[in-house]
């Protein structure tokens, strides 16, 4: 047995090289569809990448105070046209929940984004106006999950006395000093100059943008330097204990409502954002792409097995008098069959070989120009070689049942 099925291979190779541009398209066919379902999965797998990446920076147990809730989470009826104005959190909100908030191995940061688009200097080079000027706390790259590549971070007695300190993203490091140690060496901020003493670590661009642009200095420097009217704060909270993770949440929603003078009966004019809540949200966004994605790929792969099936009817009607001179010879229904079967499974096969390569190679070119991780997708892949042999047998079977069914007198006689 297989030695026919090497046999029939050969004859499929053979038929492939004498209906060359038939057998082309049929493969072009086929390597579209699963080009479509491959690339569209590793799309999303980058971006679920993205996701689970940002979700490990973020914590399991942390929550935040900001002006208004996510998009995606509470603040969906900001869409439908209800936003309501909520004030800004203040600088006084933000120092008083960071007083009053008393929970064992708790930490609170407060920060505020000092200035967008801002342009950086040294004595040499000066770069683009790209970089966002955070005014940050020694709890800050800690609690909101900045990693320190080299050198050290910001602690409590350089914010305290207003150390002209900064930590820097690595894009202002290529820019800036290219290959040159940064640790000592002074930038100009808003015709501030500052030493920078730590490099943050190279981080993949989120949901929240990148952070490889921004730049860390002392909170309260920050507020003398950029005089923004009246600038909003965040407040970041990262709980030890998993288990007083909603007594901490409740606990420090009732300070804020204290903080912001709310009666009982008044809705909070503050968001909160859990990274529990984010998460769950994350997850049915990543899912919900994921089933959109392999429609998208089966509803495609479907339209090119029926252009399959089609083609192969074809063949086996101009091919009817060497299936007469076969069956003459002595071959049986289910050579036949076979040999037809293994013609449209090779064409198949290696149409789902080059789809899947075109399918990774447009995963990985849209993953770089969104600057999302890339990552090789085995599921994808693995779904593709199932969805091949699927598409094989549906769309071969039939081609070959009507030839094996083919009359070899009649099929001689055929011209």
């Amino acid at each position: 047995m297989i030695k026919i099925i090497i046999e029939n291979i050969k004859v499929a190779f053979e038929s492939i090289k004498s209906q060359k541009i038939r057998a082309l398209i049929t493969l072009l066919i086929i390597a579209f569809g699963i080009m479509a379902l491959v690339g569209t999965l590793t799309v999303v797998k980058g971006i679920d990448n993205n996701f689970t990446s940002s979700l490990q920076s973020l914590g399991s147990n942390k929550f935040s105070f900001k002006r208004y809730s996510n998009d995606f989470l509470q603040g969906r009826q900001h869409r439908r046209g209800h936003k309501k104005t909520n004030p800004k959190i203040s600088y006084r909100n933000a120092v008083d929940f960071k007083k009053r908030f008393k929970a064992p191995g708790s930490k609170v940061a407060l920060s505020f984004v000092a200035g967008y688009n801002i342009e950086i200097k040294n004595d040499i080079k000066k770069t683009d106006p790209v970089y966002s000027i955070i005014g940050i706390d020694s709890n800050f790259p800690v609690v909101n999950g900045y990693e320190i590549n080299k050198g050290r971070s910001l602690t409590v007695k350089d914010i305290d006395n207003n150390h002209h300190y900064a930590i820097v993203g690595t894009d202002l490091v290529k820019e800036l000093f290219n290959k040159e140690n940064p640790l000592q060496k002074e930038i100009i901020i808003n015709g501030n100059r500052f030493i920078i003493i730590g490099v943050l670590k190279n981080k993949q661009a989120t949901f929240g943008g990148s952070r490889n642009n921004r730049i860390l200095i002392p909170i309260n420097l920050a507020r003398s330097i950029f005089h923004n009217k009246n600038p909003n704060y965040n407040i970041n909270v990262a709980v030890t204990d998993k288990r007083q993770y909603e007594i901490l949440v409740s606990k420090a929603i009732a300070l804020m409502r204290n903080i912001r003078k709310l009666k009982p009966s008044q809705p909070n004019n503050f968001g909160i954002n859990r990274s529990d809540k984010l998460a769950a949200e994350l997850k049915k966004v990543s899912q919900s792409l994921t089933v959109f994605a392999f429609i998208i790929g089966l509803i495609t792969i479907l339209g090119s097995s029926i252009a399959l099936m089609n083609i192969m009817l074809v063949s086996v009607t101009e091919r009817t008098r060497e299936i007469g001179v076969r069956k003459a010879l002595g071959a049986n229904r289910l050579l036949i069959m076979l040999q037809f079967f293994i013609e449209t499974l090779t064409i198949t096969i290696l149409g789902g070989i080059v789809g899947i390569i075109f399918g990774i190679s447009i995963g990985f070119g849209v993953s770089k120009l969104m600057h999302i991780r890339f990552s090789i997708p085995w599921n994808a892949i693995g779904t593709a070689f199932f969805v091949i042999f699927v598409v094989a047998i549906i769309s071969g079977l039939f081609p070959a049942y009507k030839a094996s069914k083919l009359d070899p007198i009649q099929a001689l006689r055929y011209e």
